[in-house]
């Protein structure tokens, strides 16, 4: 196998274990990933996207499988997951030009905590909450979630080179 081969294999197998791992969490731990007071933690996740844009779909796809068991059906696979895609890509390409890895990471948290405006217009529409309280329910746990993860891929990124 040559070496481009061998290195979109590895970054094939990078991306589906985060979109395993997001799908997974987010099951596991469905009574707090849905719903108007939901603390998603396999957001923590968003954060990769960052470090390499191929996490971009892997976190797409791992949030449209994880949605397969959304109560809010085929609207929060296609809608959650077009979340996921706008989100991960803004926060991807805010943080380009930053150098330092806590700027990324605060990039990210500041932007999918701002998006989270996508799934409380779901809920708006489908389950009829209200818009503003469901957005800042959520917003403040995607915030959790996501400084969390900052917090832990901040810490990795010391040791393991997450752009690769």
């Amino acid at each position: 196998m040559n070496n481009q081969k061998k290195q979109s294999l590895v970054s094939l197998t990078k991306a589906g274990i985060v979109a395993a791992l997001y799908a997974a969490l987010t099951i596991v731990l469905s009574p707090i990933s849905y719903g108007a007071m939901q603390i998603r933690l396999s957001e923590i996740f968003n954060n990769l996207a960052v470090f390499n844009k191929r996490y971009i779909w892997a976190l797409t796809i791992g949030c449209a499988i994880a949605n397969l068991n959304s109560p809010l059906g085929i609207v929060d696979i296609i809608f959650g997951s077009l979340g996921t895609l706008l989100m991960t890509s803004l926060s991807y390409f805010l943080s380009r030009r930053v150098k330092s890895t806590a700027g990324k990471l605060a990039i990210a948290v500041v932007v999918c905590t701002l998006m989270t405006w996508t799934v409380a217009l779901e809920l708006h529409f489908v389950n009829h909450l209200p818009f503003w309280p469901t957005y800042l329910a959520v917003a403040v746990g995607e915030f959790i979630s996501m400084v969390i993860g900052a917090v832990i891929f901040g810490i990795l990124s010391k040791r393991i080179d997450l752009t690769k």
